[in-house]
């Protein structure tokens, strides 16, 4: 497998330079470009790695099945259902217009901010603090690392230029869908996504979503989040991703990858060069190869 793995990542090199990496976040401007890594956890735990895979970025979006998770666990899919829908909505994730209608549940998904944004209000705590501590908890817990923490620059850079991600909040604040004060909400949002990581904190991740064997993990709430994942995880280049890859995966702004292989594996992938949809277009390409080589395609 690693030998397979470092061959993905030499054929996948070129695709660096055909990205960018995210500036809008002034912090995730000094990313490196040319770091690429990949790390496979297959059913049985068994770790297999390539490149800089050891590298930390921020999870960004790729906190956002954590959230979806976290909700399902503490308020129950009834109540997920009532605050955000399934369906993709074929929209950048950061987009405000998902319908020519008042704002409501059925026009967003809890893989785009919005979406994300509502979720962190129903995840348990007394105070947007106690709420991200189970947050991070839950993603150590899931990860099998128990020192992901805050990357605290790019917390405080999202912090400073984040006016968009709280608009997104103070919109679904005046259509009703939230009642908390957005600085609260909009805090415990920013810290999720500062969540650092590397590649294998991702795969294992993706292994207990694949696997449904996770102490923290109901099957039913993985089957809800894989779901999910499989038609909204790549932002509005899902369909395409599920068309040449086929597995449920999310990406982010930092570069990652996440890949759940029902049954099989879970794989991360890390390469901060950007396509104009926000998704690693190295990654991308590697994940394609691996899916073709392994045929891990679910269709």
């Amino acid at each position: 497998m690693e030998s397979l793995l470092n061959e993905i990542l030499m054929q996948c090199a070129s695709y660096k330079q055909q990205g960018a990496v995210a500036s809008y976040i002034p912090e995730l401007a000094k990313a490196d470009p040319e770091q690429f890594g990949i790390c496979v956890v297959e059913a049985d735990g068994t770790i297999h790695t390539a490149g800089q895979w050891q590298s930390v970025f921020t999870m960004q979006s790729i906190i956002k099945p954590v959230i979806l998770l976290a909700a399902l666990m503490d308020s129950g899919e009834e109540r997920v259902r009532q605050l955000v829908g399934m369906e993709a909505t074929g929209k950048p994730f950061d987009a405000f217009n998902y319908s020519d209608q008042a704002l409501a549940a059925g026009h967003i998904n809890p893989m785009i901010n919005t979406g994300a944004i509502a979720l962190c209000t129903l995840i348990q705590g007394a105070t947007y603090e106690e709420k991200f501590r189970r947050l991070l908890d839950l993603t150590r817990e899931l990860a099998g690392n128990d020192r992901l923490q805050v990357e605290e620059s790019v917390f405080q850079s999202e912090k400073a230029t984040g006016s968009k991600n709280r608009a997104l909040a103070y919109l679904l604040k005046a259509y009703g869908m939230i009642s908390d004060r957005v600085e609260d909400i909009i805090d415990c949002y920013f810290k999720a996504c500062s969540i650092g990581a590397n590649c294998a904190d991702l795969a294992r991740i993706a292994r207990g979503l694949a696997c449904h064997d996770h102490s923290s993990l109901q099957p039913a709430h993985a089957r809800y989040v894989n779901a999910t994942l499989m038609t909204c995880g790549m932002y509005d280049g899902s369909g395409e991703f599920a068309l040449n890859v086929g597995i449920p995966a999310k990406s982010g702004v930092g570069g990652g990858i996440m890949g759940v292989v029902p049954g099989r594996m879970g794989i991360g992938v890390y390469s901060p060069a950007l396509d104009k949809k926000g998704n690693s277009v190295a990654g991308i390409k590697a994940m394609e190869l691996l899916s073709q080589r392994l045929n891990l395609s679910i269709f």
